[in-house]
């Protein structure tokens, strides 16, 4: 196994950014003794999008959300993610 170099102490992100867009990482980092870490809170990231609905599916919505205490765009993104879910299993 080789020697590892020393990682140099930066002063800001943008010196850090600069120093790891030139150098190996595998010369200073042993990546066979990393192990597997979740990150249970993080968010994932969001895009806003547009869309057009007819008014009545989004009356229908917000009946079907009352009903369940959330918000109607709450449940969208819920009964969009078990469909998209559902495709990609069947096909």
């Amino acid at each position: 196994m080789k020697k590892l170099k020393k990682i140099p102490r930066f002063k800001s992100e943008k010196q850090e950014r600069e120093f790891w867009s030139k150098h190996d990482s595998t010369e200073y980092v042993d990546y066979s003794k990393g192990a597997k870490t979740l990150f249970s809170n993080l968010k994932p990231s969001l895009r806003t999008i547009s869309i057009r609905l007819p008014e009545s599916l989004i009356q229908h919505l917000k009946a079907l959300a009352n009903k369940r205490d959330v918000p109607y765009q709450s449940l969208l993104k819920i009964f969009l993610t078990e469909r998209v879910e559902k495709e990609l299993h069947t096909t």
